[in-house]
C-alpha cells in the first residue's frame, strides 16, 4: 500500500469514528412536518446556481429581501454600506430604513446613499412612515417624496405603517386618517412604485385585502415573530409600560398571514392590482423562507432584518458567511423538497 494510501485509510478511519463519536449525540427528536423529502429526484445543486425571481422591473438572483434597517447615526452608515455590499455580491433586494431624518437634514445622506454599492441591476427602496406622509400631502408635498427616492437613485418608496408603534413612542406622531386613505392620496400625487409594509406586527385579513386592490408593487408583511417595534418603544417609555404591555402581544404570523394572502387571492371579488410580497417577520432561516414562499400564490421573497443586522455589526465576513449560508440551503431545499399542501 503506498503512503498517499495509507494516509486515506487512516483519514476514513478516523472519519468514522468521528460519526461513531457523534452518532450518540445527533438523535433527531423532531421532524420538520411543512416538508415532504424527496431524496430520490435530484441530484446536488451547482454552487453557481442561482433562484432567479422578477420583482417590479429588477431582477433578484435569489428571492431574498434585507429589509428596512436604520440610519442617520455613527454605526448605522458603515452597517448599511456593509450590508448593501453582501446584496450587491448575492443579489439580494434592500429596503433602507427610515428617510425621515433626510427629508429635512442631508447630514446623514450618504448612510442612505447605497446605489453606488448595490449596483443598478437589483431593487434598492427608499422608506418613510405613514405619518410623515400624511404630513406632507396635507401640505401639498408630496413631489418631495418623489424627489427623495430620486436623489438616492431608488426604486420606490416603501410606506410604513405603524400605528401601535406611534402611539407607544413617547415622541411618537399621531395619524389623522386611515392609512388606506393615505396611500390611496399618494398613489395619485405621485408616479412611483410603492411598497407598503408594517413593523412588527403584520396585517389582518381586511388590511391585507384592501392592499391587494391597490397599484401597490409589494405588500411587506413585517409580521409577528421579528423585531417588535411597538415593544421596543415601550421599553423607552417606562410611565406607559405596564398599561400597554398587552399591546406588543398584537399582530398576525407569518404563517397566518400567508393564509390572509392567499383567501384574498382566491376571492372572486377582489381586483387584485398588487403582484408581489415580500414575507418578513419571523423568518429564522432559509427553510421558513422557502416554506413561504413556496405558499405564497403570489410571486413570493423573504425578508430578515435582524439576522443580516447581526451579522453585519460583527463583520463583513460574518454578514457574507451568512449570507452564503441562506443561498446554499435554498439551493438545497429546491432540489430536495416539496411543500405539502
Amino acid at each position: 500500500m503506498s503512503k498517499v494510501e495509507q494516509e486515506s485509510t487512516v483519514e476514513a478511519a478516523a472519519r468514522k469514528q468521528s460519526h461513531l463519536d457523534l452518532a450518540f449525540n445527533s438523535q433527531n427528536s423532531r421532524i420538520d412536518d411543512r416538508f415532504y423529502y424527496e431524496p430520490m429526484l435530484a441530484g446536488h445543486p451547482n454552487e453557481t446556481d442561482s433562484m432567479p425571481v422578477k420583482f417590479g422591473s429588477k431582477n433578484l438572483r435569489f428571492p431574498i429581501w434585507i429589509s428596512s434597517m436604520t440610519g442617520g447615526t455613527s454605526k448605522a452608515g458603515p452597517i448599511n454600506k456593509m450590508l448593501a455590499q453582501t446584496a450587491s455580491k448575492f443579489g439580494f433586494g434592500m429596503g433602507l430604513g427610515s428617510c425621515r431624518i433626510i427629508l429635512e437634514d442631508r447630514t446623514w445622506f450618504d448612510d442612505f446613499n447605497l446605489r453606488p454599492i448595490l449596483g443598478d441591476e437589483l431593487p434598492l427602496f427608499a422608506n418613510i412612515g405613514i405619518a410623515q406622509v400624511e404630513k406632507l400631502l396635507a401640505r401639498s408635498e408630496a413631489h418631495r417624496l418623489g424627489q427623495l427616492v430620486s436623489d438616492l437613485d431608488a426604486d420606490g418608496l416603501i410606506i410604513h405603517v405603524n400605528p401601535i408603534q406611534e402611539w407607544l413612542q413617547p415622541e411618537g406622531d399621531h395619524i389623522a386618517q386611515p392609512p388606506v386613505t393615505t396611500i390611496e392620496q399618494c398613489l395619485n400625487e405621485i408616479d412611483i412604485p410603492i411598497i407598503v409594509k408594517e413593523v412588527g406586527q403584520g396585517f389582518g385579513p381586511e388590511s391585507m385585502h384592501q392592499l391587494l386592490s391597490m397599484p401597490l408593487l409589494a405588500i411587506e408583511f413585517a409580521s409577528g415573530g421579528g423585531t417588535n417595534f411597538a415593544k421596543l418603544e415601550l421599553k423607552r417609555n417606562f410611565t406607559e409600560q405596564k398599561t400597554f404591555e398587552n399591546l406588543t402581544q398584537l399582530g398576525h404570523c407569518a404563517e397566518e398571514m400567508i393564509g390572509f394572502l392567499n383567501g384574498a387571492v382566491d376571492d372572486p371579488s377582489l381586483s387584485l392590482r398588487c403582484h408581489h410580497v415580500i414575507v418578513s417577520g419571523g423568518v429564522r432561516n432559509f427553510l421558513d423562507g422557502y416554506y413561504f414562499i413556496s405558499k405564497s400564490k403570489l410571486n413570493a421573497v423573504y425578508g430578515q432584518a435582524a439576522a443580516f443586522l447581526k451579522a453585519a455589526s460583527e463583520s463583513q465576513e460574518t454578514l457574507d458567511s451568512y449570507a452564503a449560508s441562506q443561498v446554499r440551503g435554498l439551493l438545497l431545499a429546491k432540489q430536495f423538497l416539496k411543500v405539502k399542501p
